[in-house]
């Protein structure tokens, strides 16, 4: 199978997971990169995402993975997508991602955001015995949300990990590396009427 054969399939294998199959998909690492390969394009698992909530005009990515946090897992269906990190100090799911159009940040506390073109907010549920809370990035046309459940002592690295291990890559980006990846054959978002 040739390069570009292959990465026709990986997305027509998203487009078939978004046409009904909601079976978790358990993947590895490089599958949610921000960049990958020479040519620096996002990951197919970040093109499934961005295919998932059509409105987004952000994706989530990974930019690192920390030792002792894993890729565990990601879904994605119509409407939304999201994928999660394991630690081995802090226990399964300890990090949940999701992409979303819109977010309820009632009862979270809106603080100043380190991404450009996104709010952010934060709402914590429990500080004891274990730290459960949300962190929301708003922006045009969708949402990130960060659902931390951090059963370790030190909270400081997994709130880093979510900081700066979990990345985003605009929708154009995502677009323009759909079109390079299949020499033009593939679009992100199918033109209207679905020609």
């Amino acid at each position: 199978m040739t390069a570009r054969a292959h990465r026709a399939a990986l997305l027509l294998l998203g487009t078939a997971l978004l046409a009904g199959c909601g079976q978790p998909v358990v993947l590895g690492e490089e599958t949610l990169a921000c960049e990958r390969g020479d040519e620096g394009h996002p990951a197919n698992g970040v093109v499934l995402m961005a295919q998932s909530v059509p409105s987004a005009g952000w994706v989530p990515c990974l930019e690192a993975m920390p030792l002792g946090w894993d890729l565990a897992g990601l879904e994605a269906d119509e409407t939304s997508a999201r994928f999660w990190l394991d630690s081995d100090r802090d226990g399964v799911r300890a990090l949940e991602v999701a992409l979303t159009a819109s977010c309820d940040t009632t009862a979270a506390t809106e603080i100043p955001s380190e991404r450009e073109g996104m709010r952010r907010w934060e709402r914590v549920g429990q500080v004891s015995p274990r730290y459960v809370g949300t962190r929301y990035y708003v922006f045009a046309g969708g949402c990130v949300s960060v659902l931390f459940r951090l059963s370790g002592e030190n909270r400081s690295e997994p709130l880093a990990v979510a900081t700066q291990g979990i990345g985003a890559v605009t929708r154009d980006q995502v677009r323009a590396a759909v079109l390079d990846q299949t020499d033009g054959e593939l679009q992100l978002d199918p033109p209207a009427g679905g020609r």
